[in-house]
Order: C-alpha cells, then sequence, then structure tokens
C-alpha cells in the first residue's frame, strides 16, 4: 500500500466540512488501506481523510488491537467528562487539553457497506471524537482548554 503526506495546520481542506461518501467503491476501500498504512507509519492513534487532503468522511483509528474504519460516522450519544491531553499528525510539536465526552455511542459504515454501532470509551471514545472533528473542519487546538509547545 502507499504512505501519503499528512497536511499541517494551514491546509485549507483541515477546516472544510468532509464530503459525505455516497457509494464504496474500489477507490474507498484503497484510501482505507493507504490511510491505516499513513497512520501506523506516522506511530498515530487515528486518521481522518481530511489529514491526508481527502474531503471524504472517512476514518480509521487503532486502540491496542482494535483496528476501526468507519465511513461517514456519526456520533450518536455522548455521556461525561474526561479531560487528557491530544496531540494531532497535522500539528506536530504541539499538544492541548481537552475537554472530551468519557462515553460516546458511534455509527458508521464499514468497508463491506455494513451498519457498525460502536460503544467506547477512554481512549477510543476521545478518539473517535477527535477524529470525527477533523470531519466538521474541526482541530483539537479549536477546543482545548490550553494548548502546549513541545
Amino acid at each position: 500500500m502507499a504512505v501519503y503526506k499528512i497536511v499541517e495546520m494551514g491546509a485549507e481542506v483541515l477546516r472544510e466540512k468532509a464530503k459525505e461518501v455516497k457509494e464504496i467503491n474500489p477507490s474507498i476501500i484503497k484510501l482505507l488501506d493507504n490511510m491505516v498504512d499513513t497512520m501506523r507509519a506516522a506511530e498515530g492513534v487515528g486518521l481522518a481523510a481530511p489529514q491526508i487532503g481527502v474531503s471524504k468522511r472517512v476514518v480509521v483509528i487503532e486502540v491496542g488491537d482494535r483496528l476501526l474504519e468507519l465511513i461517514n460516522p456519526v456520533i450518536l450519544e455522548k455521556e461525561g467528562e474526561q479531560m487528557d491531553e491530544e496531540g494531532c499528525l497535522s500539528i506536530p510539536k504541539m499538544t492541548g487539553d481537552v475537554l472530551r465526552a468519557a462515553k460516546v455511542r458511534v455509527q458508521g459504515l464499514n468497508r463491506q457497506g455494513e451498519l457498525l454501532d460502536i460503544q467506547a470509551d477512554r481512549l477510543l471514545a476521545r478518539a473517535l471524537q477527535h477524529e470525527i472533528d477533523h470531519l466538521e473542519g474541526i482541530l483539537f487546538v479549536d477546543v482545548a482548554k490550553k494548548t502546549y509547545r513541545s
């Protein structure tokens, strides 16, 4: 597969609302494969398509041994709060304290077009919220209570 260049803050695509995927076709499957390779090469926990310059509602997340590939993901429910430090592959050398929901329920399609209904907490909940924010043109620095340069 291929490893894409990750676009950084300042790129217009990171501030746009990503376009809905109308059909899961070979180009979307290739996009998912290459996004996973790119995320792993960058040693990230998640990656949204806009981060590689593609305005599509597609995210990949890997927490522990669980790989999630979601097309057109939507947060249906949020519960509680958790404050933690976040970073972003599109904003190198910066982290921030971000308040997120402690638990979320997310639905999205997998590469076979099947509807996934995911209940998540802790790091997975945080990663889902972070990546879905990317699809709305929101970066963690927009919602961080405080940011830090490393």
